[in-house]
């Protein structure tokens, strides 16, 4: 074993990076026979030095992060500050300084994934991103690197724990999204302003990584359709119910049938409770991936939390310290097939769709008259009335997404339909 230490410099102290830091520590001499070297945390880079870091010498506490990552001498930076400046600037700096580069910024990877990609290369550096998907769960490196001689053709699951959590409690207890909300914060699950998980942007940013990845393709997070969870209410959980279904939000990533364009969407959805991502609980995440010859392969643990994206974390740290031992460096960007990102509109989806209209004679056949005229075939419709009033609810066979918005704008015109109480994709069949 080398007894010369790999220098680590980590940007961020918050939940990850100081859990990161701790097993560092607590675990140093595991790492180093892992690695082959002995790893030595040599700089922390915080905004607010005066906090107390539990475990971590004081002396190692710095404001200048870009002055750490210009030493020259660190091995291997830990980029967990997350957001895309000044993270964007000091992962191309640690590159110009020697420096490979371990990230959990979903963000920044989905956005500038191909710049930090090309600066990586340019330098001969390493850039790891397991942590910024799915937490604990290996999931790029499996399709990074375990599945590079295959044809993956689908990646689809629950890549936000929030989201999960939040549906899981309006399915279980009956609670409306509010209270369900409420609780996902009083227990942590949720941040103080839960927009960028219930609003699908953190999901959405996942989705951009593995469309690229699992289709060799590149995917920003402006190609990505999202939707949140926001609007989802008790009565579309309990309709998806009397369907033999629960509601999650998926991400979903797919090659289309002819190879020549992916999509990739993150929105609610319904699906059957046979299908396994029906058993997802609380925050857990899940994903499955459909490869030619691999077939399916499901990957399922805890997508979040301080322990778990530290796992993820550390394992990329291990990896990225052997290849520096070794004077390589592991796979990069793989962007070859160039594939373009088909619009939402494109893709062909099955709906269901609970519709208010009055309770009279002919509704029924005006109503499949308009998807007669859109092309869209019904499945099934599930009709009730009282006093004047009554409910249409009509599941699709599967169509292009455009033509069931058009329905959906040609029904509103209908002086018999009251309105629409909800529309939601149904997957997974």
């Amino acid at each position: 074993m080398r007894t010369r230490p790999l220098k680590v410099a980590l940007l961020g102290c918050g939940v990850v990076g100081s859990e990161v830091a701790r097993i560092m520590t607590t675990h140093a001499d595991d790492l180093a026979a892992r690695i082959g070297a002995p790893v030595e945390l040599v700089g922390v880079a915080v905004r607010r030095p005066s906090k107390v870091r539990e475990g971590i010498d004081p002396a190692l506490i710095t404001t200048d992060a870009t002055a750490l990552v210009q030493r020259g001498d660190i091995d291997v930076v830990v980029e967990a500050i997350g957001g895309i400046e000044p993270a964007r600037t000091l992962i191309t700096t640690a590159f110009e300084n020697g420096a490979s580069v371990v990230s959990a910024n979903k963000a920044l990877l989905a956005e500038d994934g191909a710049a930090l990609h090309a600066a990586a290369e340019k330098y001969g550096r390493d850039l790891y991103y397991e942590a910024a998907v799915a937490g604990a769960i290996p999931l790029v490196r499996p399709l990074r690197e375990s599945l590079a001689g295959d044809k993956v053709n689908r990646v689809l699951g629950i890549v936000n724990g929030t989201t999960n959590f939040i549906l899981d409690k309006m399915d279980t207890s009956g609670a409306g999204y509010s209270e369900a909300l409420d609780e996902a914060t009083a227990l942590g699950y949720a941040e103080a302003d839960p927009t960028a998980d219930v609003e699908g942007f953190d999901a959405a940013a996942k989705a951009a990584i593995l469309a690229g990845i699992a289709f060799h393709t590149r995917v920003k997070i402006g190609d990505v359709h999202r939707e949140g969870i926001t609007e989802v209410t008790a009565a579309d959980i309990a309709s998806a119910r009397r369907m033999g279904c629960t509601v999650k939000l998926l991400a979903i990533c797919e090659r289309a049938a002819d190879g020549r364009s992916v999509t990739a969407r993150v929105h609610p959805a319904m699906i059957p409770l046979s299908h396994p991502l029906a058993s997802v609980r609380e925050a857990y995440n899940a994903v499955f991936v459909e490869a030619e010859a691999a077939g399916q392969l499901m990957f399922y643990g805890p997508g979040a939390g301080g322990s778990p994206t530290a796992s993820a974390v550390l394992g990329d740290l291990v990896a990225v310290c052997r290849n520096k031992l070794g004077e390589a460096t592991g796979p990069g960007e793989s962007a070859y097939t160039r594939l373009p990102v088909s619009p939402m509109g494109e893709v062909v989806t099955r709906y269901h769709i609970s519709l208010d209209v009055a309770d009279k004679p002919g509704v029924l056949a005006q109503v499949a008259t308009v998807f007669a005229e859109q092309g869209v075939s019904i499945d099934t419709v599930r009709q009730q009335g009282k006093d004047g009033e009554a409910s249409l609810v009509v599941v699709t066979h599967r169509a292009p997404d455009a033509a069931l918005s058009g329905t959906v704008e040609a029904l509103r015109k209908l002086d018999t339909v009251r309105g629409v109480a909800s529309i939601m994709r149904v997957e997974g069949e």
